[in-house]
């Protein structure tokens, strides 16, 4: 398929908001060693159920590996999960895939944003990631979609949330990191995210949830549940790292206004913890050059704000911490169209980070 010299904006194509409806969802298998544990099997096992529970509302695709096809295949047994071939350096679709963008009378195509492991040499997840480079222009050749590729322009698509109206929230923490795209100033940056998703307004959070190996995706932190509001994740403790953090969030949400000029409202939702990995967690992890350590004494980045929601439902991770219930009928509160489903999180937070990170939405043209 062509790779086109114009932008989204320009074609009159947008990012539509995740609630508008999907024609699928992408995941890519894990199987990387010095990243999952255990080989990736305790993660496979948890990337099935969060594949079977999507299933139950759309179609899901599955990348996987040639050696690990027959293994996938066996295990995502369900009528709606397509499994296909594709090579890759991690599972972390959400970053590695496209952005889909729609304009509203049928056409679907994709951003294929640079991509350099959450920050290259300086500070990123592995070496090489050749692959993982690859993955967006291959969803999208697979699903015949024109695609816009922004050479030069790194990003992931866990460090934006948009409203489908005309604003996007990101961190400043992520998009403003020396290791992102230091040659480009903010109003720089502002403009490639205006062109390529067509977004108007951008909220610029100043850090995202501490100790998140992302630099602070915004998708683990604050998201949207619909145009005008927000949910955002919430300690009242002091002693709690992320308090700073969620004060300084709330202090720029109380001010902004959107792209219609609305106000913004905020909906808080618990973070849950503190929760760390065990011994026994880190010891089965590969070593590798390269490679983000697992240590136990690391704080785990866990948030119930990092769930999907697809086409009829709400897909969330639950973690067996006392505030699963609650974090489940704040959801249901929040969604009351939606079903709630929540499927164990921690394994793939051992791998550093959620269910929202390890899936994208196609939308619907």
């Amino acid at each position: 398929m062509p790779t086109l010299d114009t932008t989204p904006r320009a074609d009159g194509f947008h990012m539509p908001a995740e609630w508008a409806p999907h024609s699928q969802t992408w995941m890519i298998w894990p199987q990387r060693p010095d990243n999952w544990r255990l080989g990736g099997k305790p993660a496979q096992a948890a990337f099935t159920a969060v594949a079977k529970a999507i299933a139950q509302f759309e179609p899901v695709t599955v990348g996987v590996s040639a050696e690990q096809y027959e293994n996938a295949r066996a295990q995502l047994d369900a009528d709606n999960i397509r499994v296909v071939e594709i090579s890759s350096d991690d599972a972390w679709v959400r970053d590695s895939g496209p952005t889909f963008v729609i304009d509203g009378k049928g056409g679907v195509r994709g951003v294929d944003w640079d991509f350099n492991a959450w920050g290259g040499l300086d500070g990123g997840l592995y070496f090489p990631w050749n692959r993982d480079r690859q993955v967006a222009g291959k969803v999208l050749e697979i699903e015949r979609c024109d695609r816009y590729r922004t050479e030069g322009f790194v990003l992931e698509g866990g460090s934006i949330h948009v409203d489908g109206e005309g604003t996007l929230i990101t961190t400043e923490e992520c998009l403003l990191n020396r290791n992102r795209n230091p040659h480009l100033s903010r109003q720089q940056i502002e403009q490639v995210l205006a062109e390529q998703l067509a977004i108007d307004t951008v909220i610029w959070l100043p850090d995202g949830l501490y100790n998140d190996e992302t630099d602070g995706h915004v998708d683990n932190f604050c998201c949207y549940v619909r145009p005008g509001e927000v949910l955002l994740a919430w300690t009242d403790d002091e002693q709690n790292p992320n308090y700073p953090r969620c004060q300084a969030a709330m202090r720029v949400l109380e001010k902004a206004r959107d792209a219609k000029g609305r106000p913004l409202q905020v909906h808080k939702m618990p973070i849950p913890g503190p929760l760390y990995a065990s011994d026994e967690e880190c010891a089965g992890v590969d070593k590798a050059l390269g490679s983000q350590p697992r240590d136990p004494s690391i704080r785990l980045a866990a948030s119930y704000v990092n769930f999907l929601i697809v086409n009829g439902g709400i897909v969330a991770p639950r973690f067996d911490d006392p505030l699963d219930s609650e974090a489940e009928a704040i959801l249901a509160r929040l969604f009351p169209q939606h079903r709630v489903v929540m499927v164990p999180g921690r394994e793939i937070l051992l791998g550093g980070g959620n269910i929202h990170c390890i899936t994208q939405q196609q939308p619907a043209p």
